[in-house]
C-alpha cells in the first residue's frame, strides 16, 4: 500500500500512486455523505428515530436494550455506538449517524485493503471508486441508523484481512487475531442475521488457512471471542419467555409473508430489482429495463469469480509443490490466500442471493425489501475481478484476437457500470434531496409546534410519532395507533402507558389520511368545536374529551 522514505532519520509512509488515488476518492465519498448526513438526507423516520431513542435511553443510564424495542433478533450495536454523542450533543439526525458516516469510511478502507491484497493495487482503487458513488438505495444503507449492515460489512473485512495474514505469516500474535476474529463473529451475529452466509463462508477460509491451530488454544480462543461477542443475545434468549426468544420471533416473521409466488417471479425480483438496486444502479423507485443489465450478468460473473479463483489457487498449488523443501510452509498458503478469499466472497454472495430469493418479498416488494442485499457489495471485488483481468489482457496486447475482443468487451462492461452509478449519484444529488428535504422541515416544524403550544401526550401514526418524540427530545410522547384508531406498533410501552394516562391526550395525523377521517367521523359535531391547527402537512387535533375507541 505505501513505500517507506527515510526523512532525517526517521521513517515514515509514502503512498504509491494506486493508494493516493484510492484515497483521494475515498475523501471525496466521505465528504459527499458528511453533507448529506448534515442535511438529513436520506430523510429520517420512526424506525430511525426508534434506534435514536434507545441511544438516548443508553446514553442516560435509563436502558441497556440488548434488541430493537419491541423485537427479538435486531442487535442494538448502532444505539451503543451513538449513545455518548447523543448523550453529549442531545437528540439529532446528523449526531446519530455520524458513527455509520465512520463505519462507512473503515468499510472504505478495509475493503481497499483486501482488494489490494488478493487482487492488484489499481482494481483495488477501482473498487473504491465504484463504492464512493452511491444513489439514494446505497447511502440509506449507509447512513441511516435501521440496525446491522453498516457495521456487519467492515467486521466480515477485517475476518478475511486477519485470514489473510494468518496464511501469509504476517501476523505475529496469531492467537490473539483469532480470539479477534471469534469476537467479531459474535458481535455480527447479535447485530444482524442475515450475515450469516458471509460469516460462514469466512469461517471456512479460516479452518482452511489454520486448521491445525485450531485444535489448540487457538481454537478455544476462537470460540471464547465468539461467545464474548453473542453473548447479550445469549443471555436475553435464556431469559426470554416461550416463543419471545430470538428464533421463534425470526421463524413467525418469515411465515408471515404468505403464499410463495412461482420461483420466476422471485429470481425477477431479486436479479432484475434487487441486484441494481444494492449496487447503486437505479433509483430508488425502481429499476427501468436499461438499468436491468447487471442483474441479468450477476449470476454470469458469480460463476465466473468462481472459475477464476479455482484456477488461480491450482496454478499457486502447482507453484507451491515446485518450491525446494526448506522454504517456510507460510509462504505457498499465503500465496493460495488470495483465491481461497475470492471464492469465498463469490460463495457468499451466492447464498445472501438464493437466501433472498426464497422470500415472496422478492416478488412481491422488490423495492423495499433490495436493502437486504446492500452485503452483496462485500463480493464486489471478486465478482468483477474477471472483467478487470480480461480488460487488462485485452489492452497489454498479450492475448490474440478473440482475447482482445473479449477484453474490448469487459472493458464496455466496466465502463457502462461506472457510468450508470455516477449517473445515478449525480440524479440524486441534483434532484433527488429536496423530497427529503421538504419532509424533514415539516416534521421539524411539527416538533417545534407541539414542544412549544402542546398537546404534550399525542397519539399518532407509527411513522409520525417514534420520529416526533425523537425530535422534541422526549417532551412530547405519542402512542401509535393503526388508520382504524386500534392500538398500533408500540416499540416501547411505557410511552403508550403515559399517553395513556393523559387527561386530554391531543391526535396527530396527516391531513386526509385514513386515521384523519375516522378521527373526524367520531368527533362529529365536535370536530369543528375541537381545537384543530395544522402544521407542516399535519392536523392537531386537541379534544376537550379523549377519544380512545378501544377501551
Amino acid at each position: 500500500m505505501s513505500d517507506q522514505e527515510q526523512h532525517r532519520g526517521r521513517w515514515r509512509p509514502r503512498l504509491d500512486r494506486p493508494a493516493l488515488v484510492a484515497l483521494l476518492l475515498g475523501v471525496a465519498g466521505v465528504v459527499y455523505r458528511l453533507v448529506l448526513t448534515l442535511f438529513t438526507v436520506p430523510v429520517s423516520n420512526s424506525d430511525e428515530a426508534t434506534f435514536g431513542l434507545a441511544a438516548l435511553h443508553i446514553g442516560q443510564g435509563r436502558e441497556r436494550p440488548v434488541f430493537l424495542y419491541g423485537q427479538h433478533y435486531m442487535g442494538m450495536v448502532e444505539s451503543y455506538l451513538a449513545a455518548p454523542l447523543v448523550a453529549v450533543a442531545g437528540p439529532s439526525w446528523p449526531v446519530l449517524r455520524l458513527p455509520m458516516l465512520a463505519l462507512y469510511a473503515l468499510f472504505l478502507y478495509l475493503i481497499h485493503r483486501l482488494t489490494r491484497r488478493i487482487c492488484t493495487p489499481w482494481f483495488a482503487t477501482f473498487v473504491v471508486g465504484l463504492l464512493v458513488l452511491g444513489g439514494e438505495r446505497v447511502v440509506r444503507d449507509q447512513l441511516t441508523v435501521v440496525g446491522g449492515r453498516p457495521e456487519v460489512k467492515p467486521a466480515v473485512l477485517l475476518m478475511l484481512l486477519i485470514t489473510v495474514g494468518l496464511a501469509a505469516g504476517t501476523v505475529h500474535r496469531r492467537r490473539l487475531a483469532v480470539a479477534a476474529f471469534g469476537l467479531l463473529v459474535g458481535l455480527s451475529l447479535w447485530s444482524d442475521w442475515l450475515i450469516l452466509p458471509y460469516l460462514a463462508v469466512a469461517g471456512l477460509a479460516l479452518v482452511w488457512a489454520v486448521r491445525r491451530e485450531l485444535l489448540g488454544w487457538s481454537g478455544l480462543l476462537l470460540v471464547a471471542g465468539a461467545v464474548v461477542g453473542v453473548a447479550p443475545m445469549l443471555v436475553d434468549n435464556l431469559r426470554a419467555g416461550p416463543g419471545d426468544d430470538s428464533l421463534s420471533v425470526f421463524r413467525e416473521i418469515s411465515t408471515k409473508a404468505g403464499p410463495l409466488p412461482p420461483w420466476s417471479d422471485r429470481v425477477r425480483g431479486g436479479l432484475l430489482e434487487g441486484v441494481p438496486l444494492a449496487h447503486g444502479l437505479c433509483p430508488v423507485d425502481g429499476c427501468g429495463r436499461w438499468q436491468q443489465w447487471f442483474g441479468v450478468l450477476y449470476p454470469v460473473l458469480l460463476v465466473a469469480g468462481a472459475v477464476f479463483a479455482v484456477f488461480a489457487y491450482r496454478r499457486a498449488a502447482g507453484a507451491s509443490r515446485g518450491e525446494r523443501a526448506g522454504r517456510a510452509a507460510a509462504a505457498p498458503r499465503g500465496a493460495r490466500v488470495g483465491p481461497v478469499v475470492q471464492l469465498a466472497l463469490v460463495v457468499g454472495a451466492a447464498l445472501t442471493l438464493l437466501s433472498y430469493v426464497r422470500s415472496p418479498l422478492a416478488a412481491t416488494s422488490p423495492l423495499d425489501n433490495a436493502r437486504y442485499l446492500s452485503v452483496l457489495q462485500l463480493s464486489l471485488p471478486a465478482v468483477l475481478w474477471p472483467l478487470w483481468v480480461v480488460a487488462v489482457a485485452g489492452w497489454r496486447g498479450t492475448v490474440g484476437a478473440l482475447g482482445r475482443l473479449t477484453g474490448a468487451l469487459s472493458t464496455a462492461v466496466l465502463v457502462a457500470l461506472t457510468a450508470t452509478a455516477l449517473a445515478i449519484t449525480a440524479l440524486f444529488a441534483a434532484t433527488g434531496t429536496e423530497a427529503s428535504r421538504t419532509e424533514e422541515r415539516q416534521a421539524r416544524e411539527l416538533a417545534a409546534a407541539l414542544r412549544a403550544d402542546g398537546p404534550h401526550q399525542v397519539y399518532g401514526d407509527y411513522w409520525t410519532c417514534n420520529r416526533l418524540i425523537f425530535n422534541t427530545d422526549e417532551t412530547v410522547v405519542c402512542g401509535v395507533l393503526d388508520g382504524d384508531l386500534s392500538p398500533g406498533q408500540n416499540r416501547y410501552l411505557p410511552y403508550w402507558r403515559q399517553v395513556g394516562r393523559a387527561e386530554r391526550p391531543g391526535y396527530v395525523v396527516e391531513v386526509d389520511s385514513p386515521m384523519d377521517r375516522r378521527l373526524r367521523r367520531l368527533l362529529a359535531d365536535r370536530a369543528d368545536a375541537a381545537p384543530v391547527r395544522e402544521v407542516g402537512g399535519y392536523r392537531v387535533y386537541h379534544p376537550d374529551t379523549p377519544v380512545r375507541p378501544w377501551r
